[in-house]
């Protein structure tokens, strides 16, 4: 079958498109800017990267009429939007009227648990979602899910920074809150089982995990898998906005995200039994049996997506990455170095490895105190670190950077800056003629980014010196030649 994936760059979208070509699929990733596509893809013979956007109909044209099936994994929880609402009703519409003109049998769309009378807003725009997805051209299949637990999920991510940062919590009532959190594998299981499956065209299915716990039970259980011990007393006194501020200061997500999360954690998400598991024959694990399984993924360093990288995290990047692709010159502050290396390979590794728990290689302390700064001044900071320690690609969030451009057959990594600045800033790291060229752009925003390239350049030029005297240490790269030749001969 050909199956059309929207979201495809998305938490779940980039983790359902292997299963499916696994499968025999043919999928048709859909996403906004091809450059933040995954580079696997273009090595797949069955896959086809389409640049469309459902919020301008003009662009839908490049999608294929020959559609079998077709997965809605367009949603958000930013509240960068104040009409998000409105954003998302006129993406399903647009989604809707295109798909409605193609063969298409099956829309399958993921949606949230809205059992409760009151919820929260996002969990409205969802179950509106739902609505204007219904049509007589097609079957829709609806899965309903509460929090999803996988390796990079943001539940499990903020969960593990609240449980591993701090023995004792005093902590927000709505902590006590239950819930049925639901693994992401098992997520997937639904998702991809659904597909062409007659039984469960035109229904709404609740899926969830086999327990109703809280979400203070769900720190506590995550601490004896972790074996870590916590405690935790919960408080009537926090607001929503403090509850926000204080996800915020202690974990990686963003203030925006928080506030998100708070006022949809204050909402019991139980959901309705079904036949569903006996249909697709999915069994769905505990939630402390998902946990050890994240552990596994990050372990092995096999983590396929994470909330990180979505623009959810973006502190700054509008949605078009070309626009950043091309770096100014005009009216910009440039730091421009070089030096000569001995082997472009292993510089290139190393650049691929750099931030994150490997650091920045030269001053880590002074990228901490602005990674601090940035936090107070209500940035991003340092918290996100990076998904995988060892691999970058265009859209991956790099502690306060983005990357915008990743190819090492190129030899070039471009990151563009998502802290706090009055003004925009790029990284480049290049190799040409065996010299890495290391170049900061600065472009001001009037008299204020003036002052602050001002300030700041004496420690540019001691951290931006420091680290690419380490990227192209002599006696770095002989040690790991020396090292790669000891294994060869032995």
């Amino acid at each position: 079958m050909t199956i059309l994936v929207t979201g495809a760059t998305g938490y779940i979208g980039k983790r359902l498109i292997p299963v499916l070509l696994n499968q025999g699929h043919v999928v048709v990733c859909i996403v906004r800017d091809r450059l933040r596509a995954d580079k696997s893809y273009s090595e797949e013979d069955n896959v086809y990267v389409i640049e469309a956007d459902f919020l301008s109909p003009n662009t839908l044209e490049n999608i294929p009429k020959k559609i079998d099936i077709a997965y809605y994994l367009i949603h958000s929880m930013s509240n960068s939007s104040k009409d998000f609402e409105s954003l998302e009703e006129q993406c399903a519409i647009n989604f809707k009227r295109y798909i409605e003109s193609t063969n298409i049998k099956q829309v399958i769309y993921l949606s949230g648990i809205t059992n409760e009378k009151i919820l929260s807003k996002h969990l409205r725009s969802r179950k509106n979602v739902e609505d204007i997805l219904k049509s007589e051209n097609y079957a829709l299949t609806i899965f309903k899910a509460g929090i999803i637990v996988g390796s990079g999920s943001s539940s499990f991510e903020i969960i593990r920074d609240l449980v591993e940062k701090l023995p004792f919590m005093i902590t927000p009532k709505w902590l006590n809150t239950k819930t049925q959190p639901l693994a992401v594998r098992d997520v997937l299981a639904y998702l991809y089982r659904a597909a062409g499956n007659k039984e469960v065209y035109n229904k709404t299915f609740d899926v969830f995990g086999p327990e109703v716990i809280t979400y203070k039970e769900m720190l506590l259980q995550f601490a004896e898998v972790r074996e870590l011990k916590r405690h935790i007393l919960t408080v009537p006194i926090m607001t929503p906005k403090l509850s926000s501020y204080w996800l915020y200061f202690v974990t990686s997500t963003s203030y925006k995200l928080a506030s998100s999360l708070v006022d949809s954690m204050g909402i019991q998400i139980i959901g309705k039994p079904s036949e569903i598991n006996k249909t697709l024959k999915v069994k769905p694990i505990t939630y402390k049996e998902a946990v050890k399984l994240a552990f596994k993924k990050i372990e092995q360093n096999g983590i396929i997506s994470s909330w990180k990288d979505s623009m959810i995290s973006s502190g700054r990047l509008s949605r078009r990455f070309h626009k950043y692709v091309n770096v100014p010159k005009f009216g910009c502050f440039i730091d421009y170095k070089e030096r000569r290396i001995i082997d472009s390979a292993i510089t290139i590794e190393k650049i691929w490895s750099i931030g994150g728990k490997n650091g920045w290689y030269y001053g880590n302390i002074l990228w901490r105190i602005r990674g601090y700064i940035d936090k107070l001044y209500g940035g991003i900071g340092l918290r996100r670190g990076r998904t995988n320690s060892t691999e970058l690609n265009a859209g991956d969030a790099l502690d306060f950077w983005r990357v915008i451009f990743a190819d090492k057959l190129q030899k070039k990594l471009l990151l563009y800056a998502e802290m706090k600045l009055p003004g925009e800033a790029w990284l480049e790291f290049k190799i040409e003629d065996n010299k890495l060229k290391q170049t900061a752009t600065f472009r001001p925003r009037g008299i204020w980014g003036r002052l602050y390239w001002y300030a700041i350049s004496p420690f540019h030029g001691l951290i931006f010196s420091g680290m690419i005297n380490k990227l192209a240490s002599v006696e770095f790269q002989k040690t790991i030649l020396s090292a790669e030749n000891k294994s060869y001969l032995g």
